[in-house]
């Protein structure tokens, strides 16, 4: 079996998307997925299965969810040890230990190239620094995340993909519930 981390995309912020995570847990565990957790209520799941890649899994669930629960978002799906890759891989370890809430790590739909990285970089306005590693983008919000200007809808449209964001206090509590350090 292996250990899977499910990101949603955009439910239960601002009165958007309000799906009820028993409701999740419980989808996930009629398709035959095992151990189903949730973590916060942003759309955070737990779970194991002997499925693989995560991109099948993702359009199943993003198929199951729109079906069955009338949701329509995007599920960003990682194993527990492309998690562990996460955490390892972070550019910003120190503002990780001094400040983990200012930073996010926007999990995406594809790696993006290197052009689009630069397009996104050359789009910063204030003093937010943005690295990619795979399918993860890491950015930092030294002046906090209501205020910047470098919004979620910024960063697809830069980096040509879709994707959600986790602060590091996130991305580290999926990890222990995965074990992935």
């Amino acid at each position: 079996m292996i250990d899977y981390v499910a990101l949603l995309r955009g439910i239960n912020v601002g009165g958007h998307a309000q799906v009820a995570m028993a409701d999740l847990r419980n989808l996930l565990t009629g398709l035959g997925f095992g151990d189903v957790r949730s973590l916060l209520q942003s759309g955070n799941l737990v779970f194991r299965s002997d499925a693989q890649p995560g991109a099948n899994i993702e359009r199943l669930l993003e198929r199951e969810a729109a079906s069955r629960l009338d949701l329509r978002t995007d599920f960003l799906v990682r194993t527990a040890d492309e998690w562990t890759k996460v955490v390892s891989s972070n550019p910003f370890a120190e503002i990780a230990e001094r400040d983990p809430s200012h930073l996010v790590v926007m999990f995406l739909k594809a790696a993006p190239d290197e052009a689009a990285v630069d397009a996104l970089r050359a789009a910063v306005v204030g003093r937010e620094e943005v690295r990619a590693v795979g399918s993860q983008a890491y950015v930092t919000y030294p002046d906090g995340i209501g205020r910047s200007r470098l919004t979620i809808a910024v960063i697809e449209s830069k980096l040509g993909t879709r994707g959600t964001g986790r602060n590091w206090n996130t991305v580290l509590k999926l990890a222990d519930a995965v074990g992935a350090r």
